[in-house]
């Protein structure tokens, strides 16, 4: 549903420590820098991480998060571990499974080393 997503960071190379060990787990591809920004990408979908561009510290956004779909609860249970093992933070409940409208999934949660909310899912 959408062709990319950028967030900022305030210290490329943790972020690329962080961001590069959640996209091997997801399967995706790191592409590189370009322009100051770490670029990933994953089923022609563009993730960027980088410095914001109008010079001011990169902060987190209140209410936002980024979710990934992943392929298994393993999946989401590595995604988890390889972001907490670089930097992330875990945050709300462990890993696990949650009922929403009815449906059941497998969620797990994270903040990246500059406080952006991450979210892995597996639907059940």
């Amino acid at each position: 549903m959408y062709t990319h997503v950028v967030i900022g960071t305030n210290d490329l190379p943790r972020a690329k420590a962080f961001y590069d060990a959640l996209f091997n787990v997801l399967g995706g591809q790191a592409l590189g820098e370009l322009m100051g920004k770490l670029l990933y990408e994953k089923d022609g979908q563009m993730f960027m991480v980088g410095r914001p561009i109008d010079g001011q510290p990169a902060t987190a956004a209140n209410g936002f998060t980024l979710g990934f779909a992943l392929s298994s609860v393993e999946a989401v249970e590595a995604w988890h571990r390889a972001g907490v093992e670089h930097g992330g933070t875990a945050i709300e409940d462990a890993p696990g499974v949650r009922t929403i409208g009815g449906r059941k999934y497998f969620m797990a949660y994270l903040r990246d080393p500059d406080g952006n909310k991450l979210c892995a899912r597996h639907d059940m």
